[in-house]
């Protein structure tokens, strides 16, 4: 039997510990990431001649960024590591890839798919001004590039992820004017038996905030965004929500991150056909695999967030989990105490997925109420008013369909800020659930390419 040529898309938790696994195994697997350096976004590593230690850039997950940056360092010479490179298509068997402008493909018999998550987003009006960002691209510019994103900044929305940028920022000596949560406390309070399955993160999490109160940062907590301030010319000014309390505040910033939870980067199992499925709790569509990671394609397996949204600890079991997937399937001797190891840690995990989802839900009412006015789509500026006339006028209450006459999700982002959002609004304005609407289907290229021309000799 020839040796299995086997590819990993994504070098974050999952990734590596898949990669670590198969090596353990004896096998050489190709490991293609998007990224100059590994660690996917929670991990992900500041560039070389960066002299930030980890204490200072990863905050209380410094001793997890580096035990998988040195996993990595122990693994590099033994894998074939692909960085700086884009998978933006594929079919049976092969993949698409572009590095620096130069396309290439990449054969396979088995495709694991580590691709992560990234953000979740709900609009909220003016959020199309210069200076709003994502949570996700806060973080990346203290990572990467060692900046604030403004010098006063605002952070908004929901879950555990507002509160450790906001809390990196704060590390990092930025200067951080409020927090601004949507869930109110007795949504956390109901949801303490579930989140109690992982007492040490639930201690974390509640260690996040005391430093923030610490520091003197607002925290508020129940609130209904209502704008984001400013004017085209000078980016963002400020923002205005309703507090838990019902009286209208204004507070001055000239950034604001924005960000409710996370969505899983599932577009190229989509493009390989595998299944999806509707996930009740958080309310959107995920990819439907077995316990192990296999999705419904032979030969396409899946795991971290990339799969289902678990966090970064849950991601480095999933991976190694679904590495002795294929192992088996390979007919490879796989460790079945290690397995079972695994899979029970990832069950004690999913309890306290449903309890996050419980604390901190997604605002679905947020899109029924948005003014006719706002923005949902960033990329071709097409608002909430136009999206529901889609539906009124052109009876487009489905997703796809609403894509065609609105041309929502078109853009440069593929739909990853928008699709979900734009979803809520036609399922508000048709009377439908959002599972209903559907969901955009994916298509290549996954993200936008650099397209070269060359001279041809006559």
């Amino acid at each position: 039997m020839a040796i299995a040529r086997i590819v990993i898309v994504g070098a974050g938790p999952a990734g590596i510990r898949c990669a670590e696994t198969l090596v353990a195994a004896g096998f050489k697997p190709t490991l293609i990431d998007e990224n100059r350096r590994d660690g996917g976004q929670i991990y992900r590593r500041q560039p070389e001649g960066f002299t930030r230690n980890y204490a200072t850039l990863y905050g209380s997950e410094a001793h997890k960024a580096q035990d998988l940056h040195e996993s990595f360092d122990h693994l590099r010479e033994r894998i074939d590591y692909r960085p700086d490179t884009l998978v933006w298509n594929l079919t049976p068997g092969q993949l698409c890839c572009v590095s620096q402008g130069r396309h290439s493909t990449l054969d396979y018999d088995a495709l694991l798919l580590c691709t992560g998550a990234t953000d979740r987003l709900m609009p909220i009006e003016g959020w199309q001004l210069a200076g709003t960002y994502s949570l996700g691209g806060a973080q990346i510019a203290l990572k990467s590039q060692a900046v604030s994103i403004g010098r006063s900044v605002v952070f908004m929305g929901s879950g555990p992820l507002l509160y450790l940028v906001a809390s990196q920022y704060v590390k990092a000596g930025a200067t951080v004017a409020a927090v601004l949560d949507t869930s109110p406390l007795h949504k956390r309070i109901g949801a303490l038996p579930k989140l109690l399955a992982r007492p040490g993160v639930l201690l974390t999490g509640m260690k996040l905030l005391a430093q923030l109160y610490r520091a003197k940062i607002p925290v508020h907590l129940g609130v209904e965004p209502l704008q984001v301030l400013g004017d085209a010319a000078s980016g963002v000014s400020g923002v205005r929500i309703r507090t838990g309390k019902g009286e209208t505040l204004s507070l001055d910033c000239d950034a604001v991150a924005l960000g409710y939870h996370l969505r899983p980067e599932t577009q190229l199992a989509d493009l390989a056909g595998c299944r999806m499925a509707f996930d009740q709790a958080s309310g959107q569509w995920w990819l439907a695999v077995d316990d192990a990671g296999r999705t419904s394609v032979s030969g396409v397996y899946a795991a971290g967030d990339g799969a289902k949204i678990r966090g970064a600890d849950a991601a480095e079991h999933a991976g190694r989990l679904v590495a002795m997937a294929l192992l088996e399937d390979l007919n490879q001797p796989v460790n079945a105490g290690l397995r079972e190891q695994q899979r029970q840690a990832l069950v004690v995990m999913d309890q306290f997925r449903l309890g996050l989802a419980q604390a901190f839900p997604w605002p679905a009412q947020q899109a029924a109420a948005l003014p006719d006015a706002a923005i949902v789509c960033r990329c071709e500026m097409i608002s909430a008013g136009e999206l529901r006339r889609t539906v009124s006028e052109k009876g487009a209450c489905e997703v796809n369909r609403a894509k065609a006459f609105s041309r929502v999700g078109m853009g440069r982002c593929q739909g990853r800020y928008c699709s979900q959002a734009g979803a809520e609004v036609i399922a508000a304005a048709a009377g439908v659930s959002v599972q209903q609407v559907g969901r955009q289907r994916g298509q290549a290229p996954v993200k936008p390419l650099s397209m070269f021309t060359e001279e041809v000799s006559p």
